[in-house]
């Protein structure tokens, strides 16, 4: 078991949504569930009746009610969820319409810009409007090549309160990587700005935009929004109108299409690190769903929240943070380079804009403390209730970090899911304390179990991370893909009827979550599995260490551990300091654990989300091709890795 960290008071835990959710069920289903793993556990075994309570609970707003629930639970993949039922997404997100605060935005070095509930129905309204003029219709692609900007949800909103199905990707995407994505969907309009600033930088995104609208004749209109300058030069680029101009003056209603539960609302994308990147469609009900229940319950999301997390529009944090519109919070949205113009930045802002929910990476936190920034000495945090991380594995180091540097009384969690289901298979539970390393839960609904190398369940060991129940949230069908052969190797070739995420994990006996790594980048040295998480926890507390990444490279019909550590400026690899990586893994790991060769390299190459990109690395290293480098936010980082003479011996 990890170090206990933190635990809510008895008066804060009662006052947390998912403390009133409890109640609610105990009410409306004769229970008395004291804790949350009772509550966790009925909404496993009594799945339906789960749901049905809380698209209750949820306040839904939907035309008509679902017929049932679920047509067969146990059915994966295919099960139906809420047929019948007639909604919108954006209807949904809309709900509040006064004067409180919706969105903000705030970009390096600018000033915050809000917008209240009532002012975001009146621009969407405008804006959909005038798609509708154009005659867009239910089912048409809507691509975003935008900034985390108050403009970008506002075409969203417009977009689905259609029935269009919105897709979106960062701008700092290459031309090829953007052809990747919006190629497969073909869109009819396309949104961006003329470009945005990063870490004190300026980058156009027109030329890109220029050559990107050429090449996809499926585009009608470029809808650009002048983010650098007030006049943007458009004439190089076909259709393309401000989107000042294309908006109607004034709409006298905003008509929310009403469409069934299955209906198309996002495409997302895979990272297309090892191959064309895939079209991954997510429906309107499981989604408004799944994401209310993670930010009302988990996150305990509130009307006086203020919610922060820092993403780009071609993360799924992105989806997932608008969704709070839906419980009527203040969305911060931030633009930018998260150390911009120091790497106590976000900490500032977390005090101007009274933040109370801050959402980040493990990464983020991991530099953070190399950065030495200590928030809690430097700023006012007393607003702040939670931090949320994600993106990859949170180190115990940095659990103990956030709760010495940052603040002492908040609930840390540490989430975990994938643009696969757009949500989380673990995350946080308001009601319950946390440990070092440990998520807190696994998600209401979610029935996630490790399976172990013969496919059982168990708890207390590692083992792949699997979902045997069907979940609103999982992908309604990926886009071109009519057999659904595409899908069905994603998730369901290793068991027959069980999700396998491709993450290892482990279960603990008090119902907490540790997660180890990718399965599919897991190390297997003398046939023992490892998880490159593992390395890293112990490699980046060394201090010399700003980064590293580790794969296995096969070796004399084996496979032997090499790790890549990106040192500290003016930092030389030292047999010294290689003799300490290697004590510190093997007393903290495991012998087997310790890596066989050691190299020093200037980067270690992440996806545009923010992930390590292991396998890339394994196929540099091995001589073989590394497809669609777009994906990657510094693909000239692999170059490094090419015939290295240290691998040689």
């Amino acid at each position: 078991m990890g170090k206990l960290l933190w635990q809510p008071s008895k008066q804060r835990l009662k006052e947390t949504n998912m403390y009133g959710f409890m109640q609610y069920v105990n009410g409306l289903h004769g229970q008395d569930f004291a804790d949350y793993f009772d509550l966790y556990r009925w909404s496993i075994e009594e799945s339906p009746a789960f749901w049905a309570t809380f698209w209750d609970y949820a306040g839904v707003n939907c035309s008509r009610v679902y017929d049932q629930v679920v047509d067969d639970v146990n059915r994966l993949p295919g099960a139906s969820w809420f047929q019948g039922a007639r909604l919108n997404f954006a209807e949904n997100l809309l709900r509040y319409r006064d004067d409180r605060i919706a969105l903000s935005f705030r970009g390096e070095n600018r000033p915050t810009v809000s917008i209240s509930y009532a002012e975001l129905f009146r621009q969407v309204a405008r804006l959909a409007s005038a798609l509708r003029q154009m005659g867009l219709t239910a089912g048409d692609r809507v691509a975003g090549f935008m900034p985390n900007m108050i403009e970008t949800v506002i075409a969203m909103l417009a977009s689905t309160s259609i029935g269009a199905i919105w897709s979106s990707c960062s701008p700092d995407f290459g031309i090829t990587g953007v052809l990747d994505r919006f190629g497969q969907i073909q869109p009819r309009v396309l949104f961006t700005a003329d470009g945005y600033i990063y870490s004190g930088k300026t980058f156009d995104s027109l030329e890109r935009v220029s050559e990107i609208s050429k090449q996809l004749p499926s585009i009608e209109k470029v809808i650009v929004v002048p983010s650098l300058n007030e006049s943007p030069a458009l004439e190089s680029i076909c259709n393309a109108v401000p989107f000042e101009d294309f908006l109607v003056e004034e709409a006298a209603d905003l008509p929310f299409e009403q469409l069934p539960a299955d209906h198309p609302l996002y495409i997302m994308y895979s990272s297309g690190t090892t191959g064309v990147p895939k079209c991954i469609v997510h429906g309107v009900g499981g989604t408004l769903l799944q994401h209310i229940k993670e930010l009302k319950l988990h996150t305990d999301v509130k009307r006086e929240d203020t919610i922060f997390y820092f993403t780009t529009c071609g993360w799924m944090m992105w989806n997932w943070l608008v969704s709070a519109l839906a419980l009527g919070a203040r969305v911060l949205l931030y633009d930018g380079s998260p150390f911009h113009p120091n790497p106590a930045a976000m900490w500032q802002m977390a005090q101007d804009e009274k933040i109370t929910i801050f959402g980040t990476s493990a990464r983020y936190l991991g530099a953070l403390e190399k950065a030495d920034v200590r928030p809690r000495e430097s700023f006012s945090l007393a607003d702040l209730k939670s931090i949320l991380s994600t993106g990859s594995p949170l180190s115990s180091e940095s659990f103990e970090f956030v709760y010495r540097y940052i603040k002492d009384d908040l609930c840390l969690s540490s989430i975990s899911g994938g643009t696969d289901i757009i949500s989380c298979f673990a995350l946080g539970n308001p009601m319950g304390p946390v440990y070092a390393s440990e998520l807190q839960c696994r998600g209401l609904g979610m029935k996630v179990e490790a399976y172990d190398a013969q496919g059982r369940s168990v708890v207390g060991e590692k083992g792949e991370l699997v979902c045997t129940l069907s979940a609103p949230s999982m992908p309604i069908y990926f886009w071109n893909d009519p057999n659904n052969s595409k899908y069905l190797k994603a998730y369901f070739d290793t068991y027959s009827g069980v999700w396998r995420h491709g993450d290892y994990i482990e279960i603990t006996e008090h119902g907490g979550v540790i997660i180890y790594g990718r399965s599919d980048a897991t190390l297997n040295p003398g046939g023992v599995r490892i998880g490159t998480a593992e390395l890293y926890r112990q490699v980046e507390s060394i201090a010399e260490i700003m980064d590293s990444l580790v794969v296995g490279q096969d070796w004399n019909d084996d496979v032997r551990i090499i790790l890549f550590v990106k040192l500290r400026e003016g930092t030389p690899l030292t047999h010294e300091l290689v003799a300490e990586i290697q004590a510190t893994v093997r007393k903290n790991c495991t012998p087997r654990h310790v890596p066989a060769k050691i190299v020093a390299v200037a980067d270690i190459p992440y996806t545009i989300s923010g992930k390590k990109v292991e396998l890339a690395v394994r196929n540099v290293i091995h001589g073989r091709e590394v497809e669609n480098k777009d994906a990657l936010a510094n693909p000239e980082a692999l170059a490094e890795y090419v015939d290295l003479p240290e691998l040689k011996t």
